[in-house]
């Protein structure tokens, strides 16, 4: 999911959680990502150290595809073990342990390199703030909007979203010649804490975005699994935010506003 939204990103270690990051400048139009998973949902045994006790993590850029690459050939393992090592350069190593016909066992390791991000640059790799939205709204089925989109992308790349507080989203294209929109109706809308701006909303009123439609597909594309929440969060005019949660691991990703 990882390699089909990022070609390269950054991997954070700590001792309760890794996380997948890619942060490119929103300002200059880049969408960003924070993926989280829980290291006790994925490792019978776990150990790190970072630079130090107060700075106990670790940050690696690393190219996703080659991660899933030697993930891949852990499917049917009895063990699969990663590693940080430095074999002339560092290196993430995937060592996998396979069974063969015979019962007895070989070891498939791959080194994949990596570069170690030094401590004055984590400042720019911490969660994202979310901002407060304007609407929230549960997204129909992905594999649904994804199919639509993808037919909206053959006229334009230019995509506009826009959802109420009565659970309508709307997804809509215009060119010159021609304007096409599909309505999903009897959405929920997510609970809204009592301070929220939308509390003073209209339910009819709609919030909008027009981002790229590129973004939005590269997002629908990359969903292995149907997640078991899905929530689209827009701040009008500005940016929207994909909150998912996907058995265990959850997923924000942003796309900002095209100006």
């Amino acid at each position: 999911m990882i390699a089909k939204l990022a070609k390269t990103c950054t991997l954070r270690i700590s001792p309760e959680k890794l996380n997948f990051i890619l942060c490119d400048k929103l300002a200059s139009g880049g969408v960003s990502m924070w993926c989280e998973l829980e290291q006790e949902n994925f490792f019978s045994e776990f150990q790190m150290e970072g630079v130090s006790e107060e700075n106990n993590e670790i940050y690696l850029e690393l190219t996703s595809e080659n991660l899933a690459r030697a993930l891949k050939t852990a499917q049917n393992a009895r063990a699969l073990k990663i590693k940080l090592t430095n074999k002339h350069f560092p290196c993430l190593t995937v060592s996998v342990e396979l069974l063969s016909s015979s019962s007895s066992s070989r070891i498939v390791v791959h080194d994949i390199p990596i570069k170690v991000i030094p401590r004055r640059l984590w400042k720019d790799l911490q969660e994202p703030s979310i901002p407060e939205s304007d609407v929230s709204i549960y997204l129909p089925a992905l594999k649904t909007m994804k199919s639509v989109v993808d037919k909206m992308r053959n006229i334009s790349n230019h995509l506009v979203i826009e959802a109420n507080l009565k659970g309508e989203l709307n997804l809509k294209i215009e060119t010159e010649s021609v304007c096409v929109t599909t309505h999903f109706k009897d959405l929920e809308n997510p609970l809204l804490p009592s301070d929220s701006v939308s509390q003073n909303r209209h339910p009819e009123d709609m919030a909008k975005v027009h981002i790229d439609i590129r973004k939005l597909l590269q997002l629908l594309a990359g969903q292995q699994v149907a997640p078991t929440k899905a929530v689209c969060n827009i701040v009008n005019n500005r940016t929207i935010h994909f909150d998912l949660l996907l058995e265990d691991v959850s997923l924000q990703y942003f796309i900002p506003a095209l100006s």
